[in-house]
């Protein structure tokens, strides 16, 4: 066997898990992941299963609050969080924090105690523990706290406004998607990070920084989102 044939094996060998697949970003990277040659399963684990059949795809349904009920399901080499909410959606600050911090925290804890290798998980532009942007703090503090989880990698994304078809529109989103767009050209240079980026762009970005595999924390702002996407 050649080397080359080696590492093509060691990349099969490797599981995927994904929470978040019915999201935006989500959704689009779901079919990344069931069509890259690194990943041999990829495990989806949320409250509801989702409408796809993969020889790779494992689903595990679960309420988020009780992943460690399932932690033995969950052993993955690779974990993609693409959870997040809105406060309209979540109803209320408690409700928020319990989608985009404590489940993104939980996932990474109980990841972690599995000896998962890397981390990538969706954060915002503006995330900022100290912010007085409710919104923005409480990714802030998500951020500080899966940096304190001892995975060998961590990728922190970091989008603007996001683009594509949600399972729940928001009409704020599209108004600012159509205003941001026009706008587009003029968005160059130290405005490029305010420019609206796909969900596909994110979730094509998440695949290609697990596959650099390399080591400690990274954050992708939205300025290199939206660059690999003007690229692509």
């Amino acid at each position: 066997m050649t080397d080359g044939s080696v590492e093509h094996f060691s990349h099969l060998m490797k599981t995927a898990l994904l929470a978040g697949a019915t999201g935006l970003i989500g959704a689009q990277l779901l079919p990344l992941l069931l069509q890259s040659e690194r990943y041999a399963k990829v495990i989806v684990v949320g409250r509801r299963a989702v409408p796809v059949i993969h020889p790779k795809l494992v689903q595990v349904t679960t309420e988020l609050d009780k992943l460690e009920d399932v932690r033995l399901k969950l052993i993955a080499d690779d974990v993609y969080c693409c959870l997040g909410t809105t406060m309209k959606q979540a109803g209320s600050k408690e409700a928020f924090f319990k989608v985009d911090f404590l489940y993104v925290v939980q996932l990474a804890a109980v990841a972690a105690s599995n000896f998962a290798s890397q981390l990538l998980v969706v954060s915002s532009m503006g995330a900022d523990a100290e912010s007085r942007i409710y919104y923005s703090r409480v990714k802030g503090e998500m951020e500080a706290a899966v940096r304190q989880t001892p995975f060998r990698a961590i990728h922190i994304f970091r989008p603007s406004l996001l683009l594509g078809e949600r399972e729940h529109p928001r009409l704020g989103e599209r108004i600012g998607a159509v205003v941001l767009k026009a706008l587009a050209p003029l968005l160059r240079g130290p405005l490029l990070k305010y420019r609206p980026v796909t969900g596909a762009a994110v979730a094509a970005a998440m695949l290609k920084a697990a596959q650099d595999d390399g080591g400690g924390v990274r954050v992708h702002e939205s300025a290199e989102l939206t660059q690999a996407q003007l690229s692509s």
